[in-house]
């Protein structure tokens, strides 16, 4: 089967998306299978015999943070091009247009592979370019994943904002509306769990029946027990902390309530440089919590796998994940969780004893549950083992790109 899959930046180290990414297309190509990825930058690494489209793409929503750089590009008449003009003109106003212009610039490459050696299958990541609705114009089928909608973060980012203006910047920021129309054209739409099944099905007006759940998996050769000590009472956060809907606020105020009751512990944070960031270090400081908080940086994989295996419990604080990858890695390493009950996190961590789950934005809870942890390793470790067999019976990627390869041949034979 010849394979197009679409993504508007790929990059493993963009977030989940892009891990997703990765892994599926290896396993598609392993199982004897041609596949190609359409990407914008930051362009992905792919495992071997995927091949690599890259198309180009701009920085313009950073322009009013950072603008050193921005016309040392290939022309410094470059932005007046009609899609960067139109990307640069609307995030003046606050619009992330980033996936509308992608999907538009992405289309005529995709004609133009298609023409050559026509694909059997186009499946895109997340549904957010209505220039993929040219591609379904021409009759080749489309699978659309959808990890979650972004009417979630869109409505979690409008709860939490205090004034008209901020709940309307957020409004224009997150490009909800681009999910409907690509979605429901779909052929097919494959989500990652059953919560975001439910929540695709009520957004977009899309029967339950033609939402598939294939679950993420886990690379648990890499992620794995490596035998290295637990440093005690240590704790691992891992995610974007710039994001409100990850909830790092939550999990630093609940460690300021811990550090109120002189209870011990240390906080390994894994984002980008502590130099990008500013909520996190802004709340380091305002609860006291400076030397109690490693920020790690950006890590590489192998460093990932060893901060896993030192911590004694990892720690998901987020509002709401339609998978949680980084709590099933943390599962494969052998490590205790502490989790919300947000959105997929109770499918992804289970009721076996694997961690343990808390409410959605209660720190007083969260700081309850890390407290008990912190003061029972035995309990961790028990919990690490049950974590780790859990991934091994749930969580496989081959598995995902075997149930994804049946997507597509029901489509293909209009099973559907």
């Amino acid at each position: 089967m010849r394979i197009c899959f679409l993504m508007y930046h790929g990059s493993m180290y963009s977030g989940g998306q892009g891990v997703y990414l990765y892994y599926l297309t290896r396993e598609l190509v392993r199982l004897g299978h041609e596949v190609h990825v359409i990407s914008g930058p930051p362009y992905p690494r792919l495992a071997p015999g995927v091949a690599l489209h890259r198309v180009d793409g701009t920085s313009y929503y950073r322009f009013l943070e950072d603008r050193k750089g921005f016309l040392a590009r290939r022309s410094p008449w470059e932005f007046f091009y009609p899609l960067n003009f139109l990307e640069l003109l609307t995030t003046r106003y606050g619009l992330y247009t980033l996936m509308l212009t992608y999907s538009l610039r992405a289309l005529p490459v995709f004609l133009e592979l298609h023409r050559r050696h026509p694909f059997d299958v186009v499946h895109d990541n997340q549904g957010l370019g209505l220039g993929y609705l040219g591609i379904k114009a021409k009759g080749v089928p489309l699978v659309v994943t959808v990890h979650h909608p972004l009417l979630v973060d869109a409505h979690n980012a409008v709860a939490r904002s205090r004034s008209l203006v901020q709940k309307v910047r957020r409004v224009l920021f997150y490009p909800a509306i681009l999910q409907a129309p690509v979605t429901r054209a779909a052929d097919r739409i494959i989500t990652v769990s059953q919560a975001s099944a439910g929540l695709v099905s009520w957004a977009f007006g899309v029967p339950r029946e033609r939402i598939e759940v294939i679950y993420n998996g886990v690379d648990a050769e890499t992620f794995r027990p490596l035998g290295l000590a637990r440093e005690p009472r240590s704790l691992i956060y891992v995610g974007n902390s710039e994001d409100p809907n990850k909830g790092a606020q939550f999990l630093l105020e609940a460690l300021h309530l811990l550090l109120r009751r002189g209870v011990d512990f240390r906080l390994t944070l894994v984002d980008r440089p502590r130099g990008g960031l500013q909520l996190a270090p802004r709340l380091v400081r305002r609860y006291g919590l400076s030397t109690r908080v490693r920020f790690a940086g950006r890590l590489s994989t192998a460093a990932l796998v060893r901060e896993y295996n030192r911590a004694q419990l990892m720690a998901c604080p987020s509002l709401y994940e339609g998978f949680g990858m980084p709590v099933s890695e943390a599962m494969a390493c052998g490590t205790a969780v502490v989790a919300t009950r947000g959105g997929a996190l109770p499918e992804v961590v289970g009721e076996d004893g694997a961690g343990l789950l808390v409410p959605p934005g209660d720190s007083l809870a969260l700081a309850e549950a890390i407290a008990q942890l912190l003061a029972d390793p035995q309990r961790c470790l028990s919990m690490g083992q049950e974590g780790r067999r859990r991934v091994l019976s749930l969580f496989s990627w081959r598995k995902a790109a075997l149930e994804t390869l049946r997507v597509y041949e029901r489509v293909l034979s209009g099973s559907d």
